[in-house]
């Protein structure tokens, strides 16, 4: 019998591109604020593509879990 097995979550990539995103937009906000507008505006560039990719992904995922499953 093995000990130490752990179960890992299987889908938890969905979560880790929003928290990507929410960190890209506060390094964007601290960036702005400091005066570095050259960075703040390559990180919020890059916030909202990971934001864009999280939406579609979320919006995949719900329509599939709306299609009724056939049963045997």
């Amino acid at each position: 019998m093995r000990t130490g097995a752990r179960c890992v979550p299987i889908n938890k990539s969905g979560k880790d591109m929003l928290y990507y995103a929410a960190v890209f937009f506060v390094i964007a906000l601290v960036a702005g604020v400091l005066g570095f507008s050259g960075i703040a505006a390559g990180v919020v560039e890059i916030s909202k593509i990971l934001f864009s990719v999280f939406l579609v992904l979320f919006l995949l995922t719900l329509a599939v879990g709306l299609i009724p499953r056939k049963r045997r």
